[in-house]
C-alpha cells in the first residue's frame, strides 16, 4: 500500500462521503437498522450517529482500512450504544451463524472485490428473519450515462480506493441469496454517472 493509499485517500473518502446529498441518503436508511447491527464498511463510521439508540443492541464494524477506522472510532466515542471494530474484508466476516439481526451497508458493495461471496456471508450471519439494509450507487437506467460509466470506471477504480461505478446491485444482492422486499432508485445531486442510487431492504 503505498502513500495515496495510506494518506491521501482516507482523507478524501472521509470528505466525499460527508456531502449532503449522501447525509441525506444515510437518514432515509440507517435508523432501520436495530438489535444485533453488523454494518459492512464501516468506514470512517459516518453512520454511527443516524443510527436509533433506542432500537441498538450493539453494532459489528467490519471494515479493512486501519487509516478510516481513526475516524471512526472519533464518531463511535460519541453514541450511547457498543460498537466493535472488525478489521477484516467483507469476504471474510468472523461472526456466528445465524448472530445477527441486521446487517447494514451503505456505498461499500461498489468496492467489494467479491462482491458475491461476501453477500453470501451476510446471509450466513443474519438470523432467521432478519435484513439487510443498503444504500448503495451503482448501474444507471439511462443508456448514455451508462456509457460514461463503462468508459470511466477502469480510471475511476484506480482512484477510488477500488470503487465501481457501473456494479448492477439488485442483481448482486440477488445472486447473494437475498431477496429484495423494497427498493427505490434515483439520481442523488451530482455527476450522473457517481450518482444512481439504489437504497432499500432484503431478506
Amino acid at each position: 500500500m503505498g502513500f495515496y493509499e495510506r494518506r491521501i485517500l482516507p482523507f478524501m473518502l472521509n470528505a466525499a462521503m460527508k456531502q449532503k446529498p449522501i447525509r441525506y441518503q444515510r437518514k432515509k436508511v440507517v435508523p432501520h437498522a436495530e438489535g444485533r447491527i453488523l454494518e459492512i464498511g464501516i468506514g470512517s463510521g459516518l453512520n454511527l450517529s443516524y443510527y436509533d439508540p433506542a432500537k441498538v443492541e450493539k453494532v459489528w464494524g467490519l471494515d479493512p482500512s486501519a487509516e478510516l477506522r481513526v475516524y471512526a472510532e472519533q464518531e463511535a466515542a460519541q453514541v450511547p450504544f457498543d460498537v466493535e471494530f472488525i478489521g477484516l474484508e467483507a469476504e471474510n466476516i468472523p461472526l456466528e451463524d445465524a448472530s445477527m439481526d441486521t446487517v447494514l451497508m451503505t456505498y461499500t458493495l461498489c468496492t467489494i472485490p467479491d462482491a458475491v461471496t461476501a453477500l453470501h456471508g451476510m446471509r450466513r450471519v443474519l438470523k432467521p428473519g432478519g435484513k439487510l439494509i443498503f444504500c448503495e450507487h451503482g448501474q444507471a437506467p439511462d443508456e448514455s450515462v451508462r456509457r460514461w460509466q463503462d468508459r470511466i470506471n477502469p480510471i475511476w477504480k484506480r482512484i477510488a480506493g477500488g470503487c465501481n461505478l457501473n456494479r448492477k446491485i439488485p442483481e448482486l444482492i440477488e445472486e447473494g441469496g437475498f431477496k429484495v422486499q423494497d427498493m427505490d432508485t434515483m439520481y442523488i445531486p451530482g455527476p450522473r454517472p457517481m450518482t444512481f442510487n439504489y437504497w432499500g431492504s432484503a431478506t
